[in-house]
């Protein structure tokens, strides 16, 4: 373990309402980052949370005829349960209601009261209930920044000393101390500043609902008051940690954060309010509240900032759906929930269950996985995204089903067949003689090896930058490299020779490509935990997490994946997901939907099976004795290649087939199985029907049918075509 610390935190969210996708989106990246520090050897902390208090939450409960605290307990489990429902690993979730928060707020505040930063005062002015702020604009006018009507407010408060922090907040900004990105959210904040800074309220006394202001400040005020939200709110990062507690082990071991994730509309508040907050604790500026705080020179605010202030504060933008800001008052939420429930369903069954997880967390994590890379593949970080049911669908199948998933399943499903399920063991040699396919498919496999580190060094650094689209672009590439090596070496082709050297290239190419396999799961492992932990167990590695914990991730080594290695037990990654569940999740989320949809559990989305052979079809009802020319054009036929063909455990008469279309590739099930061997249909190029409705058996999907003729229940034959017929092709 190394010496070093890694504090993460998210914004705590405001339980107005239920969480959505934008709430996941954060933690996500969160958790991603957590994950990859610790797997980097560091100690690391994640911390998340809900923020209770304030007029908005007050108003809300009397809405629902319950109170404040009923409330806010209702919507914080919701947060609790749906991380706990994704596999988040953080290590505290803080509510701003819990008596060690209120105590040290409170600390907080009594503390800066008596070092003269805050005093009591009367104010006028139009407040924001929305974002529980006061706005620059007259009665009657509305909030610039939300939209909604203000409201004309008239208190006693007690103000904080804002103004005095203008300069220092400049110059750490300015230096980088203070680290804000994007440069976007960092030239906002200084554009905020050099535009000046007025002193800050931070109590009301027109509602109840938050903490009590503490003596001796309560004494000196005609009513009582509770402290600003927003000061309640970011004292959380600190509060969690211990500070103003008995034990502060825990702040002194990982305060100042490394990184503060935020979404960009509240970038003012921790960029301007919280280093300000923590700046005044410096006892250097103690002062009395009748005169002005001491100037201290930069150096010494830097020092105090050192030790105080967060590293980095970075914002990430918008999530936008049907190019709008997702929000409780458009209408146009997305909950998470609607996602795990449509695609965890899709979870390979039955080796995806275990007494110790369960089938239903299983899929939870499965699905899980699903959004935590259409997240981080599609939205550049810091800038705005579009989401759609369609595009999750289109990335799902493009990368992880087409891409990484298929990769996986056809690599170890042919050293499972040639070589009984262990590694094989390369033979690395340039020269191919005087077989031109020979010598150019052993340079590639040279190739991968010698660039083994130098991927590496390539793709870890976009993870510091938060380039999170760029990384997964660069293991998407490292993928396509992989498959595009096995399908030039064709190991299908090589197992039917009895020549030598095709026996050495068909070891070498599954091993390189298991190498790159292995590669590619580390990589993948902080953003696709579950699925990665199931590639890893299949390569025959065991447990993805005790590799990571102790620190064979950062770093691979060609040599670390031994020829001989068992393989684990073998089952699909990522199943091809249908256009269909793109409806089903839009039908999920229709406040007009049926209680049925939105109350019981999805069916399983794409649930295609026997790759329907003659038998299987005379299984179905009779078709009509005649159909017309418009019936016949609705078939799909096209020209398929075997990549993949493997028994079914338990399943005498199935095969597992995966076949190349050009463009995708398709799992089928088909009944030959008392009629061919997987060996033999390897290679074979054949006619499947395309469009027909994905079915389900034993557990798998299948997309589609083969074409076969049989008499009388007798051997089906395969429809086959030319080897030079063209994959894809379509049959007219």
């Amino acid at each position: 373990m190394s010496d070093r610390t890694f504090y993460v935190t998210t914004p705590i969210y405001y339980v107005n309402a239920r969480p959505h996708i934008g709430h996941a989106y954060t933690t996500i990246v969160a958790d991603v980052l957590a994950r990859r520090h610790r797997l980097l050897g560091e100690k690391t902390y994640f911390l998340t949370g809900t923020d209770e208090h304030g007029q908005k939450i007050e108003r809300s409960a009397a809405a629902a005829g319950v109170a404040p605290q009923t409330f806010a307990d209702q919507v914080s489990r919701s947060f609790e349960d749906l991380w706990r429902r994704m596999g988040i690993t953080h290590n505290d979730f803080i509510r701003t209601t819990s008596s060690r928060h209120k105590e040290a707020v409170q600390h907080l505040f009594a503390t800066l009261y008596e070092r003269g930063f805050i005093e009591l005062r009367t104010y006028t002015g139009q407040y924001c209930v929305s974002d529980e702020a006061f706005v620059e604009v007259g009665p009657g006018e509305s909030c610039p920044e939300c939209g909604r009507i203000t409201e004309t407010l008239s208190e006693e408060n007690f103000f904080f000393k804002l103004s005095a922090f203008q300069r220092p907040l400049i110059d750490l900004i300015e230096s980088g101390q203070l680290a804000i990105t994007p440069e976007t959210r960092r030239n906002e904040v200084l554009s905020f500043l050099k535009g000046g800074l007025k002193d800050l309220s931070i109590s009301r006394s027109s509602f109840s609902w938050g903490i009590p202001v503490p003596e001796p400040a309560a004494s000196a005020a005609a009513q009582k008051h509770v402290i600003y939200v927003w000061m309640d709110a970011l004292a959380n990062y600190i509060t969690a940690l211990g500070y103003g507690s008995s034990d502060d082990s825990l702040f002194r071991t990982f305060w100042p954060a490394n990184v503060q994730l935020v979404g960009k509309e509240i970038i003012r508040f921790h960029c301007i309010y919280w280093p300000a907050f923590l700046l005044a604790l410096n006892p250097r500026l103690q002062h009395k509240s009748s005169e002005e705080p001491p100037v201290l020179p930069a150096e010494e605010h830097s020092a105090w900032a050192r030790e105080w202030l967060p590293k980095a504060v970075t914002a990430h933008g918008w999530l936008l759906f049907e190019e709008s800001k997702m929000s409780k008052s458009r209408g146009n939420i997305v909950r998470t929930e609607t996602i795990l429930d449509a695609f965890g369903p899709l979870c390979p069954q039955p080796e995806m269950e275990s007494a110790a997880l369960g089938a239903q967390h299983g899929h939870d994590l499965f699905a899980s996985d699903v959004l935590r890379y259409f997240l981080l593949r599609e939205i550049p970080f810091g800038q705005d995204g579009s989401f759609s049911f369609d595009a999750l669908i289109t990335r799902y199948n493009a990368d992880l089903a087409n891409g990484y998933g298929n990769l996986v399943s056809r690599t170890l499903a042919m050293i499972a067949q040639y070589f009984e399920g262990s590694i094989p063991s390369p033979s690395l040699e340039r020269n191919g003689g005087q077989d031109p396919a020979r010598t150019e498919r052993r340079a590639m496999a040279e190739a991968i090896r010698d660039d083994f580190q130098a991927i590496q060094e390539r793709v870890h650094p976009l993870f510091g930058r938060y380039a999170f689209h760029e990384y997964l672009l660069e293991v998407m590439r490292l993928i396509s490299r992989i498959d595009n090596f096995l399908s030039a070496s064709a190991p299908w082709k090589l197992a039917k020779s009895s020549d030598e050297e095709d026996r050495k290239d068909l070891a070498t190419s599954l091993f390189v490509s298991a190498q790159g396999i292995r590669l590619a799961t580390a990589f993948l492992h902080p953003v696709l935990p579950f699925a990665t932990a199931r590639a890893w167990a299949q390569l025959g590695l065991g447990s993805i997490e005790d590799a990571a914990a102790q620190g064979e991730l950062k770093l691979l080594h060609w040599a670390d994946l031994k020829p001989g290695t068992q393989l684990g037990v073998l089952g699909a990654i990522f199943p091809r997901a249908n256009k269909g569940l793109a409806q089903k999740m839009t039908d999920m989320e229709s406040p007009i939907a049926p209680a049925s949809i939105v109350s019981t559990p999805v069916e399983p989305a794409p649930a295609p099976v026997a790759a329907n052979t003659a038998e299987q079809a005379a299984a179905q009802p009779t078709a009509p004795s005649s159909i017309s020319i418009d019936d016949f054009a609705k078939i799909e036929m096209r020209v398929a290649q075997i990549a993949v063909a493997e028994r079914i455990p338990k399943a005498d008469k199935l095969l597992r087939l995966v076949v190349d279309l050009g463009n995708e590739r398709r799992q089928i099930l088909s009944g030959i199985a008392e009629w061919y061997t997987p060996e033999e249909l390897i290679g074979r190029r054949i006619i499947v029907i395309t469009n027909l409705a994905p079915r389900k058996m034993r557990g798998l999907e299948s997309y589609g049918m083969l074409l076969a003729a049989s008499q009388d229940g007798g051997k089906p034959y395969l429809a086959t075509v030319p080897d030079e017929a063209p994959i894809g092709s379509r049959l007219k």
